[in-house]
């Protein structure tokens, strides 16, 4: 019987947001690295959880990736394959499945990764979704105008607040519609559809769970703030959430009931949802680590329990540790992340107020993405954002008087930038 230590091929995660790297390290659990095709990595600056790395075009040569795959696992075999990368969630099902590895399939992960599948599974299934039609083409768009408005336009496979918009009005409909479809083509290459939903006001959250054959738990439950529109840009993650505890029960009942009907019994999720009163209505479930590892971070300052090693140890086949169906992981302290929005367009001149924040004891980790020279383009063409701010506090209320400082501290200043894309 061999001894070495698993080893998972982790897809397309920048080495820049290290939790998951950690986590793997703790584990012992060896990692060979898929890099982004746009990120150079450094052999002599890897997280040293990382054994090989290994080029592969996902979506230029599909067909190719996967043989590379399968000689590999011919040659040295490996345990299993991940991603925290969304996109990428089809091609590991399909993956693991070639290569008779642990995974969730990709009849689950398509429902997981198309928002019209999945609201259509959703649906089937009696939870609580917005209504919603499917476009296949920007030409369709009156097939959405019956819904009642304000509605949300979103890209079928998008990924964070990529393009997505608010049409306030039916006379709004059709540009909303080509615009997003337009921002697919710059940002994916392509488009793959839209979806037209009805807009819930409403505070948003964040939950964090690991299923394995098929029980789920759910690990944490976070506040995502109240975006109105029209764009939605994110900026704040604060767990855990306070809320009533029959609140809790019906959140914690919908996201497992979510799994059931999307058939995601192995690995973990991030879902996002909204309340409407005390009704949680999911608007979406993502079959991987979210916020590129970020959600980790989260489930272990908040319960001391290590969810990124556990969904590692889930993809090699190997039970996890730390949470059973028979539990809910407690929360002993708070966790929060300040996503640092944009605040304008333009070429950056100069981004204020990080560099103090190094030294501010609450303060683990500040990931930084955009700099001075990077160029943000208007919304609905997402850029990115500018930095994470990954803090501990004792309360979520210190974490959210913590946050109410950076929205003062922080600040970027841009230059006027032509509007050609």
């Amino acid at each position: 019987m061999s001894t070495q230590a698993p080893c998972v091929v982790l897809v397309y995660q920048r080495t820049t947001l290290p939790w998951v790297f950690d986590s793997a390290e703790r584990a012992g659990i060896r990692i060979i690295l898929v890099p982004r095709p746009d990120e150079a990595v450094s052999p002599d600056r890897l997280p040293p959880a990382v054994a090989d790395v290994l080029r592969l075009d996902i979506d230029g040569d599909r067909a190719g990736a996967l043989a590379t795959l399968r000689r590999l696992h011919e040659t040295t075999p490996f345990q299993g394959i991940c991603t925290l990368y969304d996109p990428a969630v089809p091609f590991v099902a399909e993956a693991a499945e070639l290569l008779g590895l642990p995974g969730i399939g990709r009849d689950a992960a398509l429902g997981a990764q198309d928002k019209r599948v999945m609201r259509e599974r959703l649906a089937a299934a009696g939870l609580n979704v917005p209504r919603f039609v499917g476009l296949k083409a920007p030409s369709t768009w009156e097939e959405a105008a019956h819904l009642d408005f304000p509605v949300v336009v979103k890209p079928a496979h998008g990924f964070s607040s990529l393009g997505v918009t608010k049409a306030e009005r039916p006379e709004e409909l059709k540009a909303v519609v080509e615009e997003v479809w337009q921002v697919c083509r710059d940002k994916l290459g392509r488009s793959q559809g839209l979806i037209v939903e009805e807009y819930l006001d409403g505070p948003e959250f964040a939950v964090e769970s690991l299923a394995h054959r098929g029980e789920v738990t759910v690990c944490s439950i976070g506040y995502k703030g109240e975006p109105e529109g029209p764009y939605f840009e994110e900026s704040v993650y604060r767990a855990p959430a306070v809320l009533p505890e029959a609140v809790r029960d019906a959140i914690r009942h919908e996201v497992t009931a979510a799994h059931t009907a999307l058939g995601i019994a192995d690995g973990p999720t991030h879902t996002e949802l909204r309340l409407r009163g005390d009704r949680p209505y999911l608007l979406e479930l993502g079959a991987r680590i979210g916020g590129s590892g970020v959600s980790g971070y989260i489930v272990r300052n908040v319960t001391g329990l290590d969810f990124a090693a556990d969904a590692l140890r889930i993809a090699t086949g190997l039970p996890p540790r730390a949470f059973g169906a028979d539990r809910t992981p407690s929360a002993t302290g708070a966790a929060a992340n300040y996503i640092v929005p944009c605040g304008g367009s333009g070429r950056i001149t100069a981004i204020h107020g990080l560099e103090e924040l190094r030294a501010d004891p609450r303060v683990d980790h500040i990931v930084q993405m955009l700099f001075p020279g990077d160029v943000v383009r208007p919304y609905p063409d997402f850029t990115g954002y500018p930095a994470f701010v990954l803090s501990r506090h004792d309360t979520t209320a210190e974490a959210e008087e913590f946050h109410r400082t950076l929205e003062t501290a922080i600040r970027i200043e841009y230059a006027p930038e032509s509007s050609e894309r």
